[in-house]
């Protein structure tokens, strides 16, 4: 019996062709790196539903205003939240509908059964 022999010549050129450029993937590998941290993750489960201030996240959390600062700092670099002035309050919320998409479908692909 002659064993088959896989061809996958086509596949990798078309791959080749759509590849994204190697900074493109290094930025979406260091975006997936903030998301890596529970802290984080619990600020932007935390944004999903409500906007809220650094005390008010850090009051939920149990933590410094100071951390949860420097946190909101990293989330705001990587675009993941966004601020607004209110009065003297700045109020923190989830960027756009992708960052709620990434959240909500991460957290049904953990809750599925």
């Amino acid at each position: 019996m002659k064993a088959s022999v896989h061809n996958h010549d086509e596949a990798l050129k078309d791959l080749r062709a759509k590849m994204p450029d190697d900074k493109l993937l290094c930025d979406l590998g260091d975006l997936f790196k903030v998301f890596g941290d529970t802290t984080r993750i619990k600020i932007l489960y935390s944004l999903f539903e409500f906007e809220l201030c650094v005390c008010a996240i850090a009051e939920l959390l149990c933590m410094t205003q100071s951390a949860i600062s420097h946190q909101l700092k990293v989330l705001k670099t990587a675009k993941l939240v966004k601020s607004r002035r209110e009065g003297r309050t700045i109020v923190y919320s989830l960027a756009d509908d992708h960052v709620r998409s990434i959240i909500g479908q991460g957290y049904e692909h953990l809750t599925e059964e």
